[in-house]
């Protein structure tokens, strides 16, 4: 039976309640802070139908009532009102992210400035290789038989390697094969540049072709040994601060956040940056994790999507505050990536 527009507000007025005071809500209590027009026996009616219909139970300790996972996610999708960042919150992420000098510094930048904004757990996945692009080769002569090869992704980050040639190189034929690869490879997907590099492999002048083979061994090996998936997190601290929430699960949380694998979960399968993803509770496949939910999202230049960013906290966190963080934050992140 759908709920009607009375048992609506008073689930929404529940979840305001309990979030705000960390104290399971009465009927009385609901009526004095939300002026829902009607009397307490109303709304106790209306929060037995709602405990009936599992959106609320009561706490073996309390007269009041909480939210159920399926109360916190009927807010999330109907009932909650996302709250917009102020113009001077705005301003100061803006500034913040843009103090950073490198790709490092922007995460690491991004999974502070969540945690501090959501007062949660903050994850933050570099933007990975696989979905990047190559931006730029460079070859730096270092010795007339020993090159550097620096390669810049779309997304700014950088990968070098020494490479040690069997033979000495002129400078010049150093420029010709810089020039020659990055035409071939700039725009490339990472994931597309094995079949490049061979091709590159069979076109090269038969003078240059063993060093070429060198270099093509160490481009490939920096595609594929080096995409390994790399995260930051941040404000572990918060979980503190939630104990009551979490009680025993405690323990069981930091040991799940350990797992690289875990957090590339949470955070890492979005497809598109205007998707954001609530899950609440029991819709977390990783036991550990059931009495928490996490928001997340993911970011890149304009359309694309490079990595992903969210938060983890207990089922009682401020859905509105923290998705209007999580959303803004990748937004400011895919654009200062968009500007390089």
């Amino acid at each position: 039976m759908p709920l009607d527009e009375r048992k609506l507000d008073v689930l929404r007025a529940v979840v305001e309640d309990y979030v705000a005071t960390h104290e399971p809500v009465g009927s009385k209590s609901l009526v004095e802070r939300h002026h829902l027009q009607v009397s307490p026996a109303t709304v106790r009616n209306d929060m037995a139908f709602l405990e009936d219909a599992g959106y609320i139970q009561q706490p073996h300790t309390s007269a009041g009532r909480v939210p159920t996972d399926k109360g916190y996610r009927l807010f999330v999708d109907r009932l909650g009102k996302i709250k917009p960042l102020s113009a001077a919150e705005r301003r100061a992420i803006q500034r913040f992210l843009e103090g950073a000098v490198d790709l490092d510094d922007v995460v690491h930048r991004t999974v502070r400035l969540l945690a501090q904004l959501t007062r949660q757990v903050a994850v933050v996945q570099y933007p990975s290789l696989s979905r990047s692009e190559v931006r730029h080769l460079e070859l730096v002569p270092l010795h007339d038989s020993r090159l550097m090869l620096v390669m810049i992704t779309d997304t700014g980050r950088v990968e070098q390697r020494i490479v040690e040639l069997p033979c000495p190189i002129a400078e010049a034929d150093v420029l010709a094969l810089r020039g020659w690869i990055n035409e071939n490879l700039v725009g490339c997907r990472l994931t597309e540049t094995p079949s490049v590099i061979e091709r590159l492999l069979d076109e090269v002048r038969p003078e240059l072709r063993s060093i070429m083979t060198t270099l093509s061994s160490v481009l490939l090996e920096t595609v594929v040994e080096r995409s390994e998936e790399r995260l930051a997190f941040a404000g572990a601290a918060n979980l503190a601060h939630s104990a009551f929430d979490l009680s025993g699960a405690m323990r069981s949380i930091l040991e799940a956040l350990e797992e690289e694998v875990v957090l590339l979960k949470l955070v890492g399968e979005t497809d598109s940056p205007t998707t954001l993803r609530v899950r609440i509770g029991d819709e977390n496949e990783f036991e550990n994790l059931r009495s928490t939910s996490v928001v997340s999202a993911g970011y890149g230049p304009g359309a694309t999507v490079v990595g992903g960013l969210g938060v983890l906290g207990p089922t009682r966190m401020d859905y509105p505050g923290t998705i209007a963080a999580v959303r803004a934050v990748a937004r400011y992140v895919g654009n200062l990536l968009d500007h390089g």
